[in-house]
């Protein structure tokens, strides 16, 4: 369910439950942000339709995608994708987005050398409803790379491949955690990039010192092991064909999983996951420049 605390937030209409404009409702502020800057690419990712169990085509739907184009830094541009509202009853990994969309927009220097692909919302049926799961009853962040025929998998799986992220981070909240925690996964660097990002986000929250947390064992707030079939960068190892193989040899993105604890304020937590985006561009950056460096 919704989190009780949404109303915190200023200038939001957050419906609680199924209404005809409830997405329109929550990406408004996002499209307000986008029209600002020259430098914002606002658009969406393919159109579906959800079939009822009669097999009527009901209302369409797209993935909501903001492109954002920092200053020119280094010899290409780092591609960063960010992803928030794959579970539709944790609203605060959409709104987390907004503050830091704002920043970036407000101060283009925070992104100097990168293109940030920003998709707020990418279970919009399951965001209409309140519900963890897509309409379709299926978690979607349980599906990827595994010939899922949920469209919205289906979607993401491409932006993935075709937009080769050199990073990749999913937003989420726990209502059962006590503070800010992380997965890291991929690059051998992701951890060395979410310790930082957790420490950042502690200005807004602490981080979770549980040494289980979710299933997982725990340090310091960083899990690095994790489920199968979440949002993810092809990987060779299992599942993953064709194109989705070719890419998989190439260099693998760092990988992050941010959770903010859901029953702490909302204002807290979307502070906490702008603090822990901007850390991870920055010592992300560092660490090229570095690396370019040796």
């Amino acid at each position: 369910m919704h989190a009780p605390n949404l109303h915190l937030l200023p200038r939001i209409d957050f419906p609680t439950g199924e209404t005809a404009d409830a997405v329109e409702s929550l990406l408004r502020p996002f499209h307000l942000v986008a029209s600002a800057s020259d430098d914002v690419i606002s658009g969406t990712v393919g159109r579906f339709r959800v079939t009822d169990r009669n097999g009527i085509p009901g209302k369409e739907y797209s993935l909501p995608r903001f492109i954002v184009t920092g200053p020119e830094g280094g010899d290409r541009p780092i591609r960063i994708g960010i992803f928030g509202g794959l579970h539709g009853d944790e609203p605060e990994s959409i709104l987390g987005l907004l503050p830091f969309f704002r920043s970036i927009v407000a101060d283009p220097e925070l992104i100097r050398g990168y293109v940030l692909f920003l998709y707020p919302l990418v279970n919009p049926t399951g965001y209409e409803r309140g519900t963890r799961a897509s309409a379709t009853g299926k978690d979607l962040n349980r599906e990827f790379w595994s010939g899922s025929e949920e469209p919205e998998v289906f979607l993401i799986e491409q932006e993935l491949i075709d937009h080769r992220f050199d990073g990749i981070v999913s937003l989420h909240a726990d209502s059962d955690s006590r503070g800010v925690y992380g997965y890291a996964r991929g690059a051998t660097l992701s951890a060395e990039i979410l310790a930082p990002a957790l420490r950042a986000a502690a200005e807004a929250l602490p981080h979770d010192p549980s040494p289980v947390i979710d299933g997982w064992p725990a340090r310091d707030g960083i899990i690095t092991e994790g489920y199968e079939g979440i949002l993810s960068a092809p990987d060779a190892s299992h599942h993953a064909t064709g194109r989705e193989q070719a890419f998989a040899r190439g260099p693998q993105p760092f990988e992050i999983v941010f959770e903010t604890p859901q029953q702490a304020p909302v204002t807290q937590q979307v502070e906490a996951t702008r603090l822990a985006l901007l850390s991870i561009l920055d010592n992300y950056r560092t660490f090229i420049a570095f690396s370019q460096n040796l």
